[in-house]
Formats: C-alpha cells, sequence, structure tokens
C-alpha cells in the first residue's frame, strides 16, 4: 500500500512543481500558501499541531493559535512552491537572501576553526546550508532523505546542485547508518557542519525543550567535546512573503571541563527556543517533537 501511496504522492507533488514552474515564483509561492493552508488546516497532524503550540505558549488563545497556524501552513506552502526556484535562489541576483554577521562567517573562514552550524526548520530552512555553501565555507549539510523513494531521488538531485554537494544522510529508509562514514570523513577532514537540531530523533538525549524532556541530537556537542567544533546558531526568516533574512548567532559557549552533552544540548535548545519564539508562525509545528 505504502509503494502506490507514495507513487501518487510523486505523481500530484509533480503536477504542482510543472505549475508552479510555469506561473513564475511569486505567484507560485503565493498558490503554494493557498493550497497549503487549505488542506493543511483539514490534515490529521493539527491536533499534534494544536498540542504543540501549547507546550510553547500554555496560555496561548483560540485567536493567536489560528494566527500562527495559518501563518506557519502558508509558510510551508511557500518553500513548497520555491523548490523549483533553488537555482534562482543560489544565484541570488535579485537578492532574495540578505546575510547579517557575514563578518562571523569571513572570521571562521580566516580562523579556519571547524565549526557546527545549528538550526531549525524556519522559513525556507534549505537556504541555511545553500548560503554557507555560497560563501565557500567547505560545508558538509547532514539531512534526512524523505520516505517517499520516488521523490527521494528528485530532491537529493536538487540538493547536491543547488543547496550543497556535500550531502550526508542521516537514515535512509529505517536502515541505520548510511551516513556514518561519510561523516567521520567530513570530521577527520575538519569540514564545517549544517544539521537542523529541531526534530526527535531515534538517539539521542532527552534534554529540556520548552519545559518537556524531548529527544535532542547529540552531534554538535560531541563535535564541540571531541573535535573541537564551535557550535554556531543560524536563525531564518521570511520577511515581504518572497525574501529571507539570515541571521548569523554568536557562537553557543563550550567548557570542555565543565560541559557535557546534556548542557550543551539544553544550551542549543534553549537558542532554537528564543528564534521560535520570536517568529513563531515560521516554524514547522507538525513535527512530533516531544514523542517518547
Amino acid at each position: 500500500m505504502k509503494i502506490i501511496k507514495y507513487f501518487f504522492e510523486f505523481v500530484i507533488i509533480i503536477f504542482l512543481f510543472l505549475i508552479f514552474k510555469l506561473l513564475g515564483r511569486k505567484l507560485s509561492s503565493d498558490l503554494g500558501c493557498l493550497i497549503s493552508n487549505y488542506v493543511g488546516f483539514n490534515f490529521r497532524s493539527k491536533k499534534r499541531v494544536s498540542a504543540n503550540f501549547k507546550k510553547a505558549f500554555p496560555t496561548i488563545n483560540n485567536e493567536e493559535e489560528n494566527k500562527y497556524t495559518k501563518e506557519m501552513w502558508c509558510n510551508f506552502g511557500r518553500t513548497f512552491a520555491e523548490y523549483v526556484y533553488l537555482k534562482e535562489f543560489r544565484e541570488n541576483k535579485k537578492k532574495h537572501v540578505v546575510i547579517n554577521g557575514s563578518e562571523i562567517l569571513d572570521l571562521i573562514k580566516s580562523s579556519n576553526i571547524p565549526t557546527v552550524f545549528v538550526s531549525g526548520h524556519f522559513a525556507n530552512f534549505e537556504l541555511m546550508a545553500m548560503e554557507l555553501d555560497r560563501k565557500n565555507l567547505n560545508i558538509a549539510a547532514i539531512y534526512r532523505p524523505l520516505n517517499n523513494f520516488f521523490l527521494n531521488p528528485l530532491m537529493e538531485y536538487w540538493r547536491k546542485k543547488y543547496i550543497c554537494n556535500y550531502q550526508i544522510p542521516k537514515k535512509i529508509y529505517g536502515r541505520k547508518g548510511d551516513g556514518t562514514r561519510q561523516f567521520i570523513k567530513a570530521v577527520q577532514a575538519k569540514t564545517n557542519v549544517a544539521v537542523m537540531v529541531d526534530q526527535s530523533v531515534t538517539q539521542g538525549k532527552k534534554i529540556d525543550f520548552f519545559g518537556e524532556k524531548a529527544f535532542t541530537t547529540s552531534i554538535p556537542a560531541q563535535l564541540a567535546l571531541k573535535y573541537s567544533y564551535q557550535i554556531i546558531p543560524i536563525s531564518i526568516r521570511r520577511v515581504e512573503k518572497y525574501k529571507f533574512i539570515i541571521d548569523i548567532l554568536n557562537p553557543i559557549s563550550v567548557d570542555k571541563k565543565k560541559d557535557d552533552e546534556f548542557s550543551i544540548g539544553k544550551k542549543i535548545n534553549e537558542t532554537i527556543e528564543k528564534i521560535i519564539l520570536k517568529n513563531p508562525g515560521q516554524w514547522i509545528w507538525t513535527h512530533n517533537r516531544w514523542k517518547v
């Protein structure tokens, strides 16, 4: 049954991609917003979204929740439509993306300090690794392949061609460890790493996230403690519908004598919390972040 489901999903998505390509980026983005809002509000994850909002905003009212939910689905749809325009983002001729904190990136390049960049699924999250790669920061992006094995090859092709050629898979279709060798090779070469830290993981530490324990990846902490990587958080914001601001934040402090994977993970989660709270409608609340 899954094969049939994935195949029909693939056909529908390819059909939408063709429409988006014909319409142009702005119209496609607007259409993606409309479609996603309609589908999203009738999707089975709406209970999870509501429950997640209440974890982060215990006193949230229905009006605020609906506002943030609508913004989330709209952003999700815009991001989906923008996949066919990754080349345009890569070239950035119209200045779709502005970076605040470029001096931090320049310092990383000049000092050759290995860095792990941490972020979450904010705005168009694919832009983080893309912009780091455009800055020639020798970046390896850790990603989770799609469950849909019909669609995944296309997404991997786009990611390698326009986002970052060095892609390290976390997990492929239920098999663990597929990207382990690539990851070790990258670390040994002191390659900079980009990783999303806002999703639940099968292997990680249970660390507070909005006041409740959530499995949290320990990759950044391990890189910092064992390989002297610095940890740089990144925030991405969608502005004026079609443009983006990327904020390169100051490094998260790490003291090898006092810190461990738990304390570093806590600092990272607290940073992600602050980014989410500034723009609640631009984070993907559908994730089962607190699953047991």
